[in-house]
């Protein structure tokens, strides 16, 4: 009988600063084994701490405008006002798929748009919000943040908010765990998905009485 592969799934994690995006990921990429995280390109410096190959690629500028030049990215963006280039590399992401695996993306809501574009149907997008606005303040009050950063970054929440009806899903993270839980039965569900199943017209095909 014929066997059914699995072609990847390609899972964008959106949300605010201070939407728990990161904690999610973290918890998802234990949860799930096969679930691997996207290690994007950059043109900043490391911090203390970070790991070439492991937080990021960190190449040159002259690499960067190379690799958007040759298609060789997937999304890119410019942040800090132009001066530091961040994106995802096309080579080890289509390799991914192809095998099937699945790959997490902690990208903004413009990543999402590009990724989603040059992948038909093998992103799904997630947005994550907070309870509240409120909420979200005192998140980044406790974080440490300053009146100003706070003030700004809920500016930055109300915009990218606004995006929501772009994603296929929305997750509420009241409560981390369940929010996990949700993330979960998320990534299982586009798994499933018919399209996904590789070989699966010859399967049903085969059944006697099909």
């Amino acid at each position: 009988m014929t066997e059914i592969a699995r072609r990847g799934v390609c899972l964008v994690l959106c949300a605010p600063s201070g939407g728990g995006k990161g904690a999610i990921t973290e918890a998802l990429l234990v949860r799930e084994p096969g679930l691997h995280r996207s290690v994007s390109v950059t043109t900043r410096p490391p911090r203390p701490g970070e790991v070439d190959g492991v937080h990021y690629h960190f190449i040159t500028e002259d690499a960067f405008s190379v690799a958007e030049r040759n298609g060789e990215l997937l999304e890119w963006a410019r942040v800090l006002r132009g001066h530091h280039g961040y994106g995802t590399p096309r080579a080890p992401v289509e390799a991914a798929l192809t095998a099937g695996e699945d790959m997490v993306f902690d990208i903004d809501w413009q990543g999402f748009r590009q990724l989603r574009d040059r992948l038909p149907g093998d992103v799904v997008g997630v947005f994550i919000v907070p309870p509240g606005l409120d909420v979200l303040e005192q998140r980044l009050r406790a974080r440490g943040d300053d009146a100003k950063e706070v003030d700004r970054r809920m500016r930055e929440a109300r915009e990218e908010i606004s995006h929501w009806r772009e994603f296929d899903h929305v997750v509420v993270n009241e409560r981390l765990d369940q929010a996990v839980e949700e993330m979960v039965c998320i990534l299982h569900a586009a798994r499933l998905a018919t399209g996904r199943q590789v070989g699966l017209e010859a399967f049903v095909a085969g059944m006697d009485g099909v």
